[in-house]
């Protein structure tokens, strides 16, 4: 992929000052500025090519749609619960994260609550600092032989799995999409929820905010659990339902509560806070020196990498584009763009299109489909060129005008790309590859060309009748205009007819005179 152009970054939160080194040291110019208003973000963010932020700054819709320059948002730490994501993605920015930076920070914490929760400690520190010696009202209960509940089994949740066992702890879990035979072999028996509630006498939570896991703990599931289960959360609040929260702590359903995170933050609703078998905290999870060095060095190298076209890691809304960053890939990037723009032109009056059909030909592009496809409606929907979609937010904006999009690959001795649009019922095709490092043209609309049309510089495109007297009469009209010819390819006659381009030195002001010599004309620069 070609290099994104960052050139300035603004900072607006206390991330270590590695993230600042790190950029200068790479020619990017940096700003900080911190605890400012909305109005005021929204007024600094259109200098910047680059924002990054922790979670205190909310980077709404307002704030990305102020960006004009804005081509990257970095959240230096898990999550992007305070970035607009979708309206990043509609703008054409990348948004990405530092999946890994506070994991083993984040785990420890939840395994500092685990055994705070089991032996009442932050309880019986108050206690001892009110004066008292209490030791039976903080009775507690070993670790050793209990059950714990996982939901959840990425990065964090693994760390605290493999540290918990050291406890002598079973290690119980759910995940969607870890295999279980992944997780498995870190010592984690997977089951669905239902089967996994019943089981516990501790559960903690390590899943996205999303609405599938809003909610997941509630009145339901906690009536599954066992009598005084024991619940932690140092993932995003909402994931257990407060209100059920409370009500099973009242209850005595859940003996105990270990809270790092809160709906909202802070909690205005003290309720939970105050609960004498609540542990919170005002969202530790990534508090430590280690993982604040390890997310400002992490967020600053991968905006290095992104913007010398290196590698693109921690992205969450172009995955897709993760394999678009291999030595070859710009080059296949330029030819999906170009045959669609070729597509775009060769069917400008018979728009708006419904379908679109990427297929990627020969082993090298088993892993391209995705960004070819998304090079591929650029040109489509592209009307003037820089002004464009780009490869974040192509397949968005193709599905909300309506375009369905469809990708494929196939085994093929030779490397291409196949290109074909439906408009109004009729469909149109074109077979590109990359020869000799630059993008061609091997066929337009089933006709093939004899010699490849390099997609390049200024090109006019033509069907007409095969005939000797055909390209004495175009290039006469391009004398006429003064416009010079400098390749010429023909393809193979089908019908009577087939399709010509030529390479030449400028556009022609007015295409209109070549109607009368051909059955059809259109001409771009790419």
């Amino acid at each position: 992929m070609a290099p994104v152009s960052v050139k300035r970054v603004l900072i607006s939160e206390s991330v270590d000052p590695c993230c600042k080194t790190i950029l200068l040291e790479n020619g990017i110019e940096v700003t900080e500025k911190q605890q400012m208003t909305k109005e005021e973000l929204i007024a600094e963010i259109q200098n910047y090519d680059g924002l990054v932020v922790r979670s205190a700054t909310k980077v709404t819709a307002d704030v990305v749609n102020a960006g004009s320059n804005l081509r990257i948002i970095g959240r230096a730490g898990t999550g992007v619960d305070n970035v607009d994501v979708d309206a990043a993605t509609k703008r054409g920015i990348i948004v990405m994260n530092t999946p890994s930076g506070n994991t083993i920070s984040a785990a420890e914490l939840t395994c500092a609550l685990l055994m705070s929760l089991s032996r009442h400690i932050p309880q019986a520190v108050m206690s001892m600092k009110d004066g008292k010696w209490d030791r039976k009202k903080f009775m507690g209960a070993e670790l050793y032989g209990k059950v714990l509940g996982i939901v959840g089994l990425g990065r964090i949740g693994k760390e605290v799995a493999t540290r918990m066992q050291s406890f002598g702890m079973k290690t119980i879990g759910y995940d969607p999409i870890t295999p279980p035979e992944v997780s498995a072999g870190w010592g984690v028996e997977q089951m669905s929820l239902e089967e996994l509630w019943p089981q516990c006498d501790y559960i903690t939570v390590h899943t996205p905010l999303m609405a599938a896991t809003t909610g997941l703990l509630n009145d339901a599931s906690f009536a599954k659990c066992k009598k005084g289960v024991k619940v932690v959360n140092c993932a995003r609040g909402g994931i257990i339902d407060e209100a059920a929260l409370l009500r099973a702590l009242e209850s005595g359903q859940c003996g105990g509560a270990g809270l790092d995170v809160f709906v909202e933050e802070p909690p205005k609703d003290r309720a939970l806070v105050n609960h004498p078998n609540v542990i919170s905290c005002p969202h530790l999870g990534a508090s430590t020196k280690e993982a604040q060095a390890r997310c400002g060095k992490d967020i600053a190298l991968q905006i290095v990498d992104m913007a010398t076209g290196k590698a693109l890691v921690g992205a969450v809304n172009a995955q897709v584009l993760a394999s678009s960053f291999s030595p070859d890939s710009h080059q296949w990037i330029l030819l999906g763009e170009s045959m669609g723009r070729v597509l775009k032109v060769c069917t400008a009056s018979k728009e708006p299109f419904s379908q679109v059909h990427v297929t990627s030909l020969g082993e090298s592009l088993k892993k391209s489909t995705g960004f070819l496809s998304s090079a591929a409606v650029v040109g489509l929907l592209t009307e003037v060129p820089q002004k464009g979609p780009n490869l974040v937010n192509a397949l968005p904006l193709a599905a909300e005008t309506g375009i369905t999009v469809q990708t494929d690959h196939k085994g093929s001795e030779c490397e291409a790309c196949v290109l074909e649009v439906s408009v109004n019922g009729s469909s149109y095709k074109a077979v590109g590859s990359v020869q000799a490092g630059l993008p061609v043209l091997l066929e337009l609309n089933g006709s093939v060309f004899r010699q490849p049309v390099p997609l390049t510089g200024h090109l006019l495109f033509f069907k007409a009748a095969n005939s000797t007297e055909l390209l004495l009469s175009v290039t006469r009209v391009l004398a006429d205009a003064g416009v010079e010819l400098q390749s010429f390819s023909a393809s193979t006659a089908g019908g009577g007819e087939q399709w010509c381009c030529m390479g030449i030195s400028s556009l022609l002001g007015d295409i209109s005179a070549l109607k009368s010599l051909v059955k059809e004309a259109a001409q771009l620069t790419v």
